[in-house]
């Protein structure tokens, strides 16, 4: 299984938290992932994003069918995250396009085994594969990469 966390792009200070939009600076930082993403991705992936105004414009920028998911959104915790993705026995390749602090704290257990309160940067992904190699299972880092890198 593949596992993407890809953090919203900058949003727009406000409230309510759930109805901030991106940013002129978001909306070119979703895009320029995106635009990496996209030739990366298998043919069989599948985006999951939080209720949020800024994920689902972010999620948008791939240009493809996404689900939303509150399991994913603003205040959801690393085992409602992990579930709903099927991490790490769900075949394919998963997208999840969320938030702060979730996402930092299941980039932290995957990469440490320990949870921790570790910093996705806003429009960056974190892309994770799980192999099994001589009986043993792997979580491998395949790409850590924020939009001011592209």
């Amino acid at each position: 299984m593949d596992l993407i966390l890809w953090r919203h792009a900058e949003a727009e200070d406000g409230f309510p938290d759930e109805g901030r939009s991106l940013t002129e600076r978001g909306v070119r930082q979703a895009k320029l992932m995106a635009e990496w993403l996209e030739p990366r991705l298998p043919r069989d992936y599948k985006v999951i994003a939080s209720p949020a105004k800024r994920t689902q414009q972010t999620a948008r920028a791939l240009n493809s069918d996404f689900f939303t998911s509150k399991s994913v959104g603003t205040g959801a915790s690393l085992a409602s995250l992990l579930a709903e993705t099927g991490w790490p026995e769900a075949k394919g390749c998963v997208v999840v396009v969320g938030h702060q602090p979730v996402l930092g704290q299941v980039a932290s257990l995957l990469l440490s085994g320990l949870e921790g309160e570790w910093s996705v940067k806003k429009g960056a992904i974190w892309w994770f594969s799980n192999r099994t190699k001589r009986d043993e299972t792997q979580t491998v880092l395949r790409a850590v990469i924020s939009p001011d890198l592209l």
